[in-house]
């Protein structure tokens, strides 16, 4: 297995796989999107998990809709264990019944969607997000605050909100607000990927004590021309991240065994072997 860090009452892996690509999210667009859902059928995204698990990866993140709870509830009845981070599924109409919902199905941690966080910041209803995080905390599992804007997490370390750790994108696409693809049935196109964000989010990462999961690093394929730069990215990740956070990544295994070679990369970042 891949090196550890505690998360609530469970060890993750610090390579975790995403599930944006399980729902057909690219964040690059439509046209992707489509490949990804045609690619993503139910006993696809069952093979990629239990390949997670031949690759020493213990954690899925992915949303707490029903198609997603659905896939994992036939993951585990075949065998399947992995740890589900779970996302709160902005399009539902109750926030608290998402939550009881995936608190049920069997979630080890909880966060709140990084898209509705950051519109949430922008209309001035940060209550807003501490209330829905109260709702997560009832739950007793750890509760996670997602964003891809680093004043977001300035702001809930300066008014000392309870929460457990950050979902941190290292870019900012909410320069450019549209909700997720998942949530509208838009794609996400001509999004605001700027290099120059990286190292904004990492300095902020390293700034607060909390355990930050890492996401985007490969800019939803943006930073993918070869496996030099995949690599890299990797790298460049875990230099810049503390001991206790992890890297998330999504995958898309048509051509390569992206798990494998993403679980590889990890160990080489981090120094160890088998």
């Amino acid at each position: 297995m891949l090196p550890t860090v505690p998360l609530g009452n469970v060890e993750i892996t610090r390579l975790l796989i995403g599930g944006n690509p399980f729902s057909g999210n690219s964040h690059v667009n439509r046209a992707m999107d489509e490949e990804m859902m045609n690619f993503y059928t139910t006993e696809q995204i069952k093979r990629t998990l239990f390949r997670c698990m031949e690759c020493g990866i213990n954690t899925v993140q992915a949303r707490g809709d029903k198609h997603i709870m659905r896939i994992l509830r036939e993951f585990r009845s075949e065998g399947g264990k992995l740890h589900w981070i779970a996302q709160s599924a902005s399009e539902l109409r109750s926030f608290e019944v998402n939550v009881k919902q995936m608190a049920e199905a069997g979630a080890a941690a909880i966060y709140h969607h990084g898209t509705r966080t950051d519109q949430f910041f922008k209309d001035g209803q940060q209550d807003e997000v501490a209330k829905n995080l109260a709702i997560i905390r009832k739950t007793g599992l750890p509760v996670g605050l997602a964003t891809h804007m680093p004043e977001v997490i300035k702001y809930a370390e300066d008014n000392n909100w309870d929460l457990d750790f950050y979902m941190t994108c290292v870019y900012n696409i909410s320069r450019k607000y549209r909700e997720s693809s998942a949530v509208t049935g838009i794609a996400n196109e001509d999004e605001a990927f700027f290099e120059e964000d990286i190292p904004i989010m990492y300095k902020t990462i390293r700034s607060v004590d909390k355990p930050c999961i890492t996401f985007k690093i490969l800019g939803a394929t943006r930073r993918c021309q070869n496996q030099d730069t995949v690599k890299a990215a990797f790298t460049e990740a875990f230099q810049n991240i503390k001991p206790k956070d992890v890297v998330l990544v999504g995958v898309y295994p048509k051509t390569r065994d992206e798990v494998a070679l993403n679980a590889q990369y990890t160990r080489e970042a981090l120094g160890v072997t088998g």
